[in-house]
């Protein structure tokens, strides 16, 4: 199974208000594993960047004023999520909003609500009445975020697929029993033999019971399957 984690930055709260993705950051999972292929783009907003947002993210006008319009990198976004992987995103309705406005802009497609899972509803479904955010969960997890001073989308897709795999039942969802990149149908339970025990086990019967034992099968016969394959 494919899924992608993604986190977009942008100018502000709303798509219909002006405001636009400034940055998207992007990671394949494949059956829960990162497969080490990442989407990170800067992205220029065709408008000024307000204060507020600068100081959330770290991204002026300056760095930006270089960097391609959305219309540019659009199909490339596109065609690195695919068709049908699954999208693990926190607060899944803002990015997907977001998402779909600059995609509906550039005249490219856009993407299925349906497609988008929410780590946040995950997370409140898990811990109702905790405090859902990502540094939250993090905390929760013992995910080491300090290097979160700003939010950036590629580092905040990093710590979301930690905690998406946390949320889900562990970093290793399949208790190790897979092997990355196979292909061959074959498990580490396939390849793994067991050595021989270092001491033999002490018996548990007493020798009061081995005797009764062994008078039961004496008194069954030459015939009893116990003789036949001693």
């Amino acid at each position: 199974m494919r899924e992608i984690v993604l986190d977009t930055e942008t100018t502000g709260f709303e798509p219909a208000e002006g405001h636009r993705i400034v940055e998207i950051g992007a990671i394949e999972l494949l059956n829960h594993m990162p497969t080490g292929r990442v989407y990170h783009q800067y992205i220029n907003p065709e408008r000024a960047m307000p204060k507020e947002a600068f100081e959330v993210h770290g991204l002026g006008d300056d760095f930006l004023r270089d960097k391609p319009p959305f219309a540019a990198v659009g199909m490339a976004f596109l065609d690195f999520i695919g068709v049908d992987s699954r999208l693990v995103i926190h607060n899944a309705a803002f990015d997907m909003k977001f998402l779909n406005a600059e995609l509906g802009w550039a005249n490219l497609p856009i993407i299925a609500m349906d497609r988008a899972l929410d780590t946040v509803a995950i997370a409140r479904r898990k811990f109702p009445g905790s405090p859902a955010s990502l540094d939250a969960l993090c905390r929760r997890f013992a995910i080491d975020n300090s290097a979160r001073e700003k939010h950036g989308a590629l580092l905040d897709s990093e710590l979301l697929a930690e905690v998406y795999l946390e949320l889900i039942g562990g970093r290793q969802p399949d208790f190790g029993l897979s092997v990355a990149g196979g292909g061959t149908g074959q498990t580490s339970t396939e390849a793994w033999r067991p050595g021989l025990r270092p001491a033999p086990l002490p018996p548990r019967l007493s020798a009061d019971e081995a005797d009764a034992h062994a008078r039961l099968i004496e008194s069954l016969g030459e015939t009893a399957i116990w003789k036949r394959f001693a």
